[in-house]
Formats: structure tokens, C-alpha cells, sequence
């Protein structure tokens, strides 16, 4: 058979070469592209993790880009090897090393991709393993000459859909074909989404806003990229969109409201990551900005996923829109009898204690208005951090009041009733 006589060729030629003393310059070539190669990937290493540590980068992306770095550099450096060899004697050895090495480098970048996509996925771990096995073993079919009879077989397992012929070998081609495209499309928006939040002179409304259209529009171009590849033709799109137009008008009003009011979100700039904002009875730090969601942390640590038409369509209370400033207000009664100077002075000395209440505007208090049981002070202050929470700073400010209230004589009056009974018998 004549893939049985390709491998005994291959094998016999490989035996050949190693009985002769010039397979020493195949063995020098391969191990000096391997040494200069290690030397490369350790430079770059290098460098990466001192400009990483500078930039705050993930140490996972630049070990990773690292890592890539042998492989593609070997090879490299053995196809010029072998082409500069060539001329005086064969290469063999360096013909079978240079799939070798092609291999590891396709595994590595599979792996580097998906790394990227799926990041901090701990499913992805099994998979990668996978992924080496299987070019290990596509490799191993190719070099022993398998590969085109197996090839060959899926290609007969056939059946008709209509007048399109699919077989077993278009179908899997077609699978790797969509998911290369799509993982393709999905890593080229992950780098490109990095680089536009890294730009710390745009605006960060911006910045989110960039990223996402980026990314929908990369995922758009891999879809279209990769219909034709599995044999789809573009034309049946139309009749796709006449369907997703139906669908809309029927019951994805709602969906593609979502969509529209993200855009109008990160155009208009209304919303910023690190907002403290309330709507629709929900109050806390915005997070996260995507295309049909926004993620509010709650001051309790709850996190509230609110949709994007809320925010158009609901009234939305800022305390940072224009100014991060939040006045804050304590109010505090006292008795007719307790001196009123110094409760209003305990008062604000109280608050400037506290490092978060901002000296200007200072803290000042007021007399608020004579009450039944008492007079009611109430303590105006200011912080710039709301996404900190209020009610740990109230709590510390009330009991400085408490003990130097209570250190100065100073009455806190409960209500009090006096009943009178009258006796009607007199």
C-alpha cells in the first residue's frame, strides 16, 4: 500500500542519514535552533513579566505569551536551518522535527486563545489536555501515512439533504471550521477590548462603549466567516432576518430594548463603572456594564443585576453624577434643660473626628426647630466615598455623641404621657 511504503521511504532515509557523520549537522542545526530558541523565550519572559509588574498585567497572559515563544521560534529557526542545509546535505531528521515542533506550536496557541476567551474557566483545564492529544495524534496518523485513508472513509460515510451531499468528513469540518472562526473572533475582541481599557486619557463611558461594539462586531465578522467555510450559503441570512425581525415584533420587544438601551447607556454617558446609583428600589456601586445588563454591589454586599431599560425608562437617583460629595444628615434631640452650646459643639467636634467627613465643607449644626419633648439638632456633614456606606459613619459619630453627651450632663428626652384619671363620682 502506499502509505506503508511512504513511512518504510521515511524510515529508511532516517536510518540512512544517522549512519553518516554528516547527520551531525542536522543534530547541530536542531540543537542550536532549540538553544537559541530557549534563549528567546527567556529574554522575552523577562521583559514581559518587568513591563507586567509596571502595567499590573495578569501573570497568567504573559507567561502564556511566553510560552508560545519557544515553539514558534524554533521552528523558525529550524525551517531556515534546514533551508540553508539543503544545498549540501539532506535533512531528514530536520524534516520530521519541523511537524514536531508545528505541532506544540498549534497546541500551545489553541491553548494561549483559549486561555484568553475563557478566562479563569476551570472547566478549560481537561480540555487543553485534549487538545494536545488530539494533534499528537493527527500528527502520528499523518507522519506513518493513516491519515488520508481514515480521510478517505469519513468522507463515504454520506447521506443527502435535499440535493447537498453531507458526509461525516464536512460536518466535522465544518464544526472546527465555525469553532476556529468563532474563537478567533472572540480572542482578537478579548486583546482589542484590553487595549481600549487600558487608555486612561478616554473617558471611561467610553472606553466600555468602544469595547463592546468592538466585540460585536468581530463576533459578527466571525459568523460571516464562517457560514461560507461549512458550506452556508450568505443569501439564506435574509430569510434569518426576516424571521429575527418576526420574532422581535412578537416577544423580543424586550430583549432588543435591553440592547438598544446599553448603547444609549455608554453613548450619552449617563452611567459611569464606580456610580452609586438607585433605581427601581435598588441601590449600590455599578460594577459592570454589558449589552443587556447592569450589575449593582449593593452596600450589603448583595449584587443586583438591573436591565437596561430600567435606566431609560425609570427615574435614576445619582450620588455621583457631577460630584462625588454626599451630604449626610443626623438628627438629634435634646432636652429644654441641657445646655444647648455645648451639644451643638460635641456635636460637630464629633464629626470631625471622623476621617472620612470632609473638612470642607466643615461640619456644622443647627438648631431645627423646638419640639414637644425637646429641642432637635441636626448635624450636617459631607464624604466623598458613598460606595464606602453611610451607616458604619453614623453609628461612630452617634456614640462620640453618646459619651460626651453623657460626660457633659446632656439629656436625650424620651416622650413622656401624664395621664390624669378623674373621678365622676365626686
Amino acid at each position: 500500500m502506499q502509505p506503508e511504503n511512504e513511512f518504510h521511504s521515511l524510515l529508511r532515509n532516517l536510518i540512512t542519514d544517522v549512519q553518516e557523520i554528516v547527520v551531525l549537522w542536522q543534530f547541530a542545526v536542531l540543537l542550536a535552533s532549540l538553544g537559541l530558541a530557549w534563549l528567546v523565550q527567556r529574554q522575552f519572559a523577562e521583559r514581559t513579566a518587568s513591563q507586567a509588574g509596571a502595567r499590573r498585567t495578569p501573570i497568567l497572559s504573559t507567561s502564556s505569551i511566553s510560552r508560545l515563544m519557544f515553539p514558534l521560534s524554533a521552528l523558525v529557526l529550524v525551517v531556515l536551518g534546514r533551508w540553508t542545509l539543503h544545498h549540501w546535505h539532506s535533512t531528514h531528521l530536520l524534516n520530521i522535527a519541523i511537524p514536531l515542533l508545528f505541532a506544540l506550536a498549534l497546541i500551545r496557541i489553541a491553548i494561549y486563545i483559549l486561555r484568553r476567551v475563557f478566562h479563569d474557566q476551570r472547566w478549560l483545564h481537561p480540555w487543553e489536555r485534549t487538545i494536545g492529544w488530539t494533534v499528537w495524534a493527527v500528527l502520528a496518523l499523518h507522519i506513518i501515512g493513516v491519515l488520508p485513508e481514515i480521510l478517505g472513509m469519513l468522507d463515504s460515510i454520506a447521506f443527502y439533504a435535499g440535493q447537498q451531499r453531507l458526509s461525516v468528513l464536512l460536518i466535522l469540518q465544518g464544526i472546527l471550521a465555525f469553532t476556529f472562526s468563532m474563537l478567533l473572533a472572540l480572542w482578537l475582541a478579548s486583546s482589542l477590548e484590553s487595549r481600549i481599557m487600558g487608555i486612561e486619557a478616554m473617558d471611561m463611558s467610553q472606553r466600555v462603549m468602544l469595547s463592546k461594539v468592538a466585540r460585536t462586531t468581530l463576533v459578527l465578522l466571525g459568523v460571516l466567516v464562517a457560514l461560507p467555510l461549512i458550506g452556508v450559503d450568505i443569501t439564506v441570512l435574509s430569510v434569518f432576518g426576516g424571521a429575527l425581525g418576526v420574532g422581535l415584533g412578537l416577544g423580543l420587544q424586550k430583549i432588543a430594548s435591553n440592547y438598544v438601551s446599553g448603547f444609549i447607556i455608554l453613548l450619552d454617558r449617563s452611567l459611569r463603572l464606580g456610580d452609586v446609583v438607585t433605581v427601581d428600589n435598588h441601590t449600590g456601586k455599578v460594577i459592570d456594564l454589558t449589552n443587556r445588563y447592569v450589575v449593582l454591589h449593593g452596600l450589603d454586599g448583595v449584587e443586583s443585576i438591573v436591565p437596561n431599560d430600567t435606566f431609560i425608562t425609570s427615574t435614576v437617583v445619582k450620588q455621583t453624577h457631577t460630584d462625588s460629595k454626599v451630604r449626610l444628615a443626623l438628627t438629634i434631640q435634646i432636652s429644654y434643660g441641657s445646655p444647648l452650646e455645648t451639644a451643638m459643639r460635641i456635636m460637630q467636634e464629633a464629626a470631625r473626628k471622623q476621617p472620612r467627613v470632609l473638612a470642607a465643607p466643615e461640619p456644622m449644626v443647627f438648631l431645627k426647630e423646638f419640639a414637644d419633648n425637646g429641642i432637635n439638632l441636626e448635624l450636617g456633614l459631607w464624604i466623598s466615598d458613598p460606595e464606602e456606606g453611610q451607616i458604619g459613619l453614623r453609628s461612630a459619630i452617634n456614640m462620640e455623641i453618646w459619651r460626651e453627651f453623657q460626660n457633659n450632663n446632656i439629656e436625650i428626652p424620651s416622650p413622656q404621657r401624664e395621664v390624669h384619671l378623674i373621678d365622676k363620682t365626686v
